[in-house]
């Protein structure tokens, strides 16, 4: 679960020291160094998973970094794979998204700079799920690649939605259910999976915060299945899952 950043606002705000060179210079090494330099400076007062208040900062400057999330969530730089996790976790934290004319965009935001990135799917990914009790209630809760908690409920919803390679744009509305009654996804517009193109396939995704999303992972969406109960209905294959004393309906595509 987010944190209260309250405590850690100061240490964020270092970022601000970072340089503010044009784009020619935010593509290259240094400004990943200078990233570095603000985990190694924050790292002493962060607990948990402490999400700066990105919602406060309003950069006028934007740029663009050659940094793509893959649809495999692997972050890549400059043609080559980030494998430092301190580093991807960093940047992770700084993740926003915006929608603009209709299109979605995806930055690493700091008090001067939002710095644009490529995003092939979602921005981030599911690896873990398990059932946690607490207060007498049981939760489903998942956890990303990059250190984000959530339990699934009205606000971090399930929902599947068909993958294009070629554009995978998010909107509010995909995770807006139609049905209050505490039902994931019926996956209408997904349900025929005939009607597809070739580079598309139905992934499960959840809602993690600030609008971003995460795919779960094809081994922990697995795991749900065995943690859920499943049944048919109408010929559709039901998932239902319970959380936080909710059962919430999932209705899974047709191979």
């Amino acid at each position: 679960m987010n944190n209260d950043n309250n405590s850690i606002e100061d240490s964020h705000e270092k970022i601000a020291e970072a340089p503010t060179s044009k784009t020619s210079s935010l593509g290259s090494l240094d400004n990943l160094d200078a990233l570095s330099q603000y985990i190694k400076s924050a790292k002493g007062t962060r607990e948990g998973r402490a999400i700066p208040p990105l919602e406060k900062w309003h950069p006028e400057d934007i740029v663009d970094m050659d940094l793509t999330i893959k649809a495999n969530g692997e972050w890549w730089h400059e043609g080559g794979q980030m494998t430092r996790e301190s580093l991807v976790s960093l940047f992770a934290t700084i993740l926003w998204k915006e929608e603009n004319n209709g299109t979605t965009e995806y930055f690493l935001k700091t008090p001067v700079q939002k710095i644009r990135i490529q995003v092939e799917d979602a921005p981030l990914l599911i690896n873990d799920v398990g059932i946690v009790h607490e207060d007498d209630m049981s939760w489903l809760e998942f956890t990303t690649t990059t250190g984000d908690v959530v339990r699934l409920d009205d606000e971090h919803p399930i929902v599947l939605k068909a993958y294009n390679s070629n554009k995978s744009d998010f909107s509010e509305s995909d995770f807006n259910n139609s049905d209050k009654a505490n039902q994931v996804s019926t996956a209408d517009d997904v349900a025929d999976s005939q009607e597809l193109a070739s580079t598309e396939q139905v992934r499960p995704y959840m809602m993690v915060r600030n609008g971003l999303t995460a795919l779960i992972g094809r081994n922990t969406f697995y795991h749900l299945t065995e943690i859920g109960a499943l049944s048919e209905d109408n010929g559709k294959t039901i998932l239902t899952l319970q959380s936080g004393g909710q059962s919430y309906s999932l209705s899974m595509p047709t191979d």
